[in-house]
């Protein structure tokens, strides 16, 4: 494992041109590679994009392929580059929606969903703006130490353990003026979970959302990094939603679902497709994958 931190700090050493020549070579790759993930990918974009042919669905499963390589070979510069070199790398859209908030004392949410940029774009926020996010740690340790030191080099992020739960995140969100970071789109099974539809597919989804913008009166405010075609990330942020939280738990979280899939039909390619989100099924239904 040394020995990879070792070839990833080599790597962040790179032009940024090059570093991603050298992840679209191997990402090309691991698409015939990696069967097991490959056919994770294909049943996801099989189920959510029944319309599309087979042949549009493997074109934008190779080219998401491409950007995990994109993600993978970048944690050099998230965890070893200087932090002026990342923010030539990330721009910000539309972020005076994040600006107005805190300026006049709001709580914040950041939803924040999985697409292959996040990392790249909020290493580069949190350089700007203190973060409160949750962590799950790593069954490696040494992977686990790196991650966490890797999450705290601005000094400027506080994580709660995902074990902690929703009341570790109320306090610390009460009491602090940082936005916190969530992101809801993976399968954490049926605890804490409800089915609500995402791409027409009843989907195990985290309802907490709305519970702690119920509990703490925060603003949900989305933010969206997208990799811009010569590699650069734009991170945009969206206005903050207006009547939410409602008084109906299951259309608050189809809501934040349905956002996702808008966002998501826009930069298909650059969803977590390998992620296998609908492992979780209703009580009687057959699993997916």
């Amino acid at each position: 494992m040394k020995f990879a931190f070792f070839l990833l700090y080599l790597i962040q050493l790179l032009p940024f041109k090059i570093i991603h020549l050298i992840a679209d070579g191997i990402g090309t790759l691991a698409y015939y590679a990696v069967a097991p993930r490959r056919k994770v990918g294909e049943v996801n974009l099989r189920k959510c994009f029944p319309e599309w042919s087979a042949a549009q669905r493997k074109a934008v499963l190779k080219s998401h392929f491409r950007h995990m390589g994109k993600l993978l070979f970048e944690y050099g510069l998230y965890w070893y580059a200087p932090a002026e070199r990342l923010r030539k790398f990330v721009r910000y859209q539309d972020k005076h929606h994040l600006d107005n908030a805190l300026a006049a004392g709001e709580k914040v949410i950041l939803l924040y969903p999985h697409f292959t940029a996040f990392e790249m774009a909020v290493y580069t926020l949190n350089q700007d703006v203190p973060l409160t996010s949750m962590y799950s740690h790593q069954k490696n340790k040494a992977m686990d130490e790196q991650i966490l030191k890797g999450r705290h080099r601005y000094d400027n992020v506080f994580l709660i353990g995902r074990n902690e739960g929703l009341r570790a995140i109320i306090k610390h969100l009460r009491k602090s003026d940082a936005p916190f970071l969530y992101l809801p789109d993976q399968d954490f099974g049926r605890h804490d979970s409800i089915f609500v539809d995402f791409f027409n597919i009843p989907t195990a989804t985290i309802s907490g959302l709305s519970r702690i913008a119920a509990l703490t009166g925060a603003k949900v405010i989305p933010a969206i990094p997208t990799r811009e075609a010569d590699n650069t990330v734009t991170l945009r942020f969206y206005p903050a939603w207006e009547h939410f939280p409602g008084s109906d738990l299951h259309a608050d979280t189809r809501r934040m679902n349905e956002f996702i899939e808008d966002r998501v039909r826009e930069i298909p390619e650059q969803y977590f497709w390998l992620h296998k989100r609908f492992k979780t099924r209703p009580e009687g239904e057959a699993g997916f994958y």
